[in-house]
């Protein structure tokens, strides 16, 4: 079980470390940015901004979370294979991330160079976990509710949240480990809004040291989510400061990994919560000193 270092690609993150991952979403629909980096030189143009504000990891998506129009395992492929090499290419030091359901999916980018599988609904396909292994990259492992594939929750309920979410969480990477996954790439993933309601998302944030406790690395997908927006009636383009907030609040509570849009103002929590808890030091040292 992987409590400290935790190993993706070329990359080697410390016990302290925070590592932000960047959203790049390979939709036309995306629920935040519309589409904004469905072409690939708007796509690759985030990547490298991300890179350069502090992004150690780029989540690529070439499915839409939510209901939408179909699209198919040929054109999930299509959207991503080419992109993750493309991405490989001009930043051969960054971990890339697929986030994708679908083995076969899986299975394509990890052949141009990706190095995390990021499972964001909870081993619906079991063969996924199969390729992490065979392919030797990383995964995570996510609570779902059990829910399928871009349904969205209705009058879902649990007598504990968590400890729904530790069993599925825990028993997945188990799972992964056991399949030959290195623990120190393996991550579990509480699932904000994924089969919750905006309770049982915030009560998960709050108990996020009881995943840290488990030795996996936890990683938090909070950005503009609808829990935020709920929690404070703002439409998705003004939900920042709460996802920043929240943020902070995972941060101090153990979360290792989070997966956002907006890298730079993310990079600059982190970093504060960091130097509070005594794990960084401030990037300049001059008040009282002269």
């Amino acid at each position: 079980m992987s409590g400290g270092t935790l190993r993706l690609g070329r990359r080697e993150f410390g016990e302290h470390e925070q590592v932000v991952m960047a959203i790049v979403n390979r939709t036309p629909d995306s629920f935040y940015d519309q589409g904004a980096t469905f072409q690939d030189r708007p796509a690759l143009d985030r990547v490298a901004r991300a890179v350069d504000e502090g992004a150690g990891i780029v989540d690529i998506g070439g499915v839409k979370a939510g209901p939408g129009e179909e699209v198919t395992v040929t054109e999930e492929i299509r959207r991503t294979v080419g992109f993750v090499a493309a991405v490989r290419d001009r930043h051969p030091d960054v971990v890339i991330s697929v986030d994708t359901w679908r083995h076969e999916v899986a299975d394509a980018v990890c052949a141009e160079g990706a190095d995390l599988l990021n499972d964001a609904w909870g081993g619906v396909d079991p063969l996924l976990a199969e390729v992490a292994a065979r392919r030797g990259v990383g995964i995570v492992c996510t609570h779902a509710g059990g829910a399928e594939p871009r349904t969205r929750p209705h009058r879902v309920a649990y007598d504990d949240v968590m400890a729904d979410i530790l069993a599925v969480t825990v028993g997945l990477a188990e799972r992964a480990r056991d399949l030959g996954v290195r623990e120190d790439a393996i991550l579990i993933d509480p699932g904000h809004d994924f089969g919750k309601n905006t309770r049982h998302s915030l009560e998960a944030t709050r108990r996020l040291p009881e995943m840290a406790r488990t030795g996996w690395p936890v990683l938090v997908s909070l950005s503009n989510k609808d829990f935020v927006g709920e929690t404070l009636d703002r439409p998705v383009k003004e939900r920042l400061l709460g996802t920043l907030a929240t943020t902070a609040v995972s941060s101090w509570l153990g979360a290792r990994v989070y997966r956002v849009h907006e890298v730079a103002e993310t990079r600059q929590v982190l970093d504060m919560v960091s130097s509070i808890a005594g794990h960084r030091p401030p990037a300049v040292a001059r008040r009282g000193l002269a």
